[in-house]
């Protein structure tokens, strides 16, 4: 993108009638006074999920002054995370022909009067990672050359398969490809930004701004950093007003430094979300109580959630996506699972429940809620055990399209950071679309009217995600859908499962375009996820058999011990461990080498004499070499002790990566 000069405030006509000087109100002024303060061609950005965090009061303020004079016209505008209804409010109301020349989002979806533009070729369009631009307000703030990272690599944002462009007069690149150590990143320009346009909820008159009645805290912070050290404008809308000094200092999410302009919203305009006035749930001013969610009817949705909610495991860390996805916390929370695992949302909730529909991004019963960048370095890290993302369209090589269909341009959001970096990604949506009726009956499941929409097609529209770059990065993904469920492995796509009462030929292979590998004979879903009743998923998870932690890879001689959540309570467990080994290596011709997870492992301490002289044993008898790990520094500062004790190397670690590292 061709870099802007810095705004000189000195030079700006309206500096000298909004200086804080001038009147007691200090930095308070009207929407219309914070408006006049954007030059034609200036590059806006604006914050806001969905409809949380976005100042709507602003953005209808910049629609009707430009509709009445014709400016602020030619504008760049810059967003992470879509904001929209899908009709009128939030970005919608920039989709005029002339009030923008360009365009930089994350997400195109909720605001299809963009999309509309682009789709004409009317402005320059990119689409580009939701995480990417969230961090790119960080590198902006502190002029950094580029944006790093491997996210977007092998999809349509990688500048191989157009750099992340979404129409034909867009043609400038502002994506490389660039190689450290001989691995390929994507780097990123950033490029100053004029005016940034936030939202808060307190703003004292120095300008300082909390945010107690947001549902998230987003990249407010990064956002006005970046804008500032552009020698830009800040323009905050807030609820209300308080004395200079009175905010708790703790409480201030932007200090009053970043701050040029503050607008009082008008209520109708300051909404917590698009859908909800204000629901102090979503605040965390009060948690509510689980029994007062509504059980899910037995519909495709909850036969999708069903099944993808056996993929759930203990102490994992997990991020749903909106839509589909959304239904495998209603059915964690049905099967009373949900203390056993973390659920996330990208813009910054940690725990709880997720918020759907137009409330997406919001939650409730949160353990915590970060800034949107804090988050997205957590997920790009690698943090996220799992991730259930909407199932769109997917081809023979495991690609997935969520972002593109015709002139629709959805965008991809934070999908690109979140499917390329979890551990292990599961897919979830309807077999077909556009007229699927189906009913359960018996146990069995009845496709009433086919979708007349494929989903599984010979090659995707838009590569949203590359199944190609997660063989690669020997990422587990599954495709899960109402009939059956799909593997992506090595040789292609492979059906693994198929619902009671279905018909591969007739209900599966006859609505996709590229027929799939076959096991011998596909085993059919879990029974339970027809029936009416609890699944029993919370006893599942508890009771996670002994012999099912134990996996010997006879070809490469490694055996791989996951002891996470484990519990050492009594002397039989102790010699069910030492009997299970023996039998999982009864067939190893040579001495294994070994990995074990100690993660959240607990043991009585009475009995870790006894348990450690026969790891001891264990390793003499069976082991050619052992490494461990654990995240609890307690953990393996207690291990290494004992097994020093005994004469046996620790070999213990922080993460699975560095312990299989060692071994190889």
């Amino acid at each position: 993108m061709t870099e802007q000069g810095d705004v000189s405030k000195g030079d700006h006509p309206m500096l000298s009638n909004l200086s804080p000087m001038s009147t007691k109100k200090g930095k308070v002024v009207t929407a219309q006074q914070a408006v006049q303060l954007i030059r034609d061609g200036d590059t806006i950005a604006m914050g806001g999920f969905v409809g949380i965090g976005c100042p709507e009061e602003l953005a209808v303020t910049i629609e009707n002054t430009f509709l009445e004079i014709g400016s602020p016209r030619d504008l760049t505008l810059v967003y992470a995370a879509g904001q929209g209804d899908g009709k009128e409010k939030g970005l919608n109301h920039f989709g005029h022909e002339g009030l923008l020349k360009k365009v930089v989002g994350g997400h195109w979806g909720l605001a299809p009067k963009l999309q509309k533009l682009a789709f004409e070729n009317k402005i320059q369009a990119y689409n580009l990672p939701q995480g990417v631009l969230a961090h790119m307000y960080r590198d902006i703030a502190s002029k950094k050359p580029r944006t790093i990272t491997t996210v977007g690599l092998c999809t349509f944002v990688d500048p191989d398969n157009g750099g992340g462009k979404l129409n034909d007069i867009t043609t400038e690149d502002i994506v490389e490809k660039v190689q450290f150590d001989g691995i390929d990143y994507l780097a990123y320009k950033p490029f100053p930004i004029n005016v940034a346009v936030i939202r808060g909820t307190t703003a004292d008159t120095d300008g300082n701004i909390t945010m107690e009645r947001e549902a998230l805290t987003l990249e407010s912070l990064a956002l006005a950093m970046a804008v500032k050290n552009s020698n830009g404008f800040v323009i905050v809308q807030v609820e209300r007003i308080a004395e200079a000094g009175s905010l708790n200092p703790k409480q201030v999410k932007i200090p009053g430094i970043l701050v040029d302009c503050i607008v009082k919203s008008k209520p109708e305009y300051h909404w917590q979300t698009f859908s909800e006035q204000y629901s102090p749930a979503f605040s965390g001013e009060i948690r509510v109580p689980m029994q007062s969610v509504e059980p899910m009817g037995m519909t495709e949705r909850k036969i999708i959630a069903r099944r993808a909610a056996f993929e759930l495991e203990a102490n994992s860390v997990i991020n749903l996506g909106i839509g589909m996805p959304e239904g495998v916390a209603e059915i964690a929370s049905e099967e009373n699972i949900l203390e056993f695992v973390t659920l996330t949302a990208e813009p910054g909730i940690i725990g709880g429940i997720p918020a759907g529909g137009l409330n997406f991004g919001a939650g409730v019963n949160t353990a915590a809620v970060i800034d949107q960048p804090y988050q997205f370095d957590f997920y790009d890290g690698g943090g996220l055990d799992m991730a259930f993302l909407g199932l769109a369209q997917a081809d023979k090589k495991g690609n997935l399209n969520v972002s593109k269909f015709g002139p629709k341009l959805a965008g991809a959001g934070g999908f690109i950071n979140i499917s390329q970096n979890a551990k292990k990604i599961v897919f979830v949506g309807t077999f077909t679309a556009g007229g699927l009726k189906l009913s359960v009956e018996n146990g069995e499941l009845i496709i009433n009217s086919e979708g007349k929409v494929k989903k599984f097609v010979e090659l995707v529209e838009h590569v949203t995600f590359s199944g190609d770059y997660a063989l690669q990065k020997e990422q587990p993904v599954l495709f899960i859908t109402e009939r059956c469920v799909f593997k992506l492995t090595k040789r292609g796509m492979v059906l693994t499962e198929v619902a009671p009462g279905v018909d591969i030929e007739k209900d599966i292979l006859m609505h996709m375009d590229f027929r799939p590998l076959l096991f011998e004979d596909p085993v059919p879903m879990d029974a339970r996820i027809f029936l009416p009743e609890p699944m029993g998923l919370k006893e599942r998870m508890l009771r996670f058999p002994l012999e099912d932690r134990l996996t010997f890879d006879s070809e490469k001689n490694l055996f791989f011990v996951n002891f996470e959540g484990f519990s050492i309570s009594c002397i039989d467990d102790i010699m069910a461990v030492n009997e299970e080994v023996r039998k999982s290596l009864a067939s190893a011709t040579s001495p294994v080498k070994a990995i074990v997870n100690y993660d959240n492992f607990n043991i009585d301490p009475e009995l870790v004499d006894t348990y450690m002289d026969m790891v001891k044993r264990l390793v003499e008898d069976l082991y050619d070499d052992v490494t461990r790990y654990t995240t609890s520094t307690f953990m393996r500062m207690k291990l290494g002790e004992e097994l020093q004790k005994r004469d046996v190397a620790p070999h213990i670690y922080e993460t699975k990566e560095e312990a299989k590292k060692v071994l190889s």
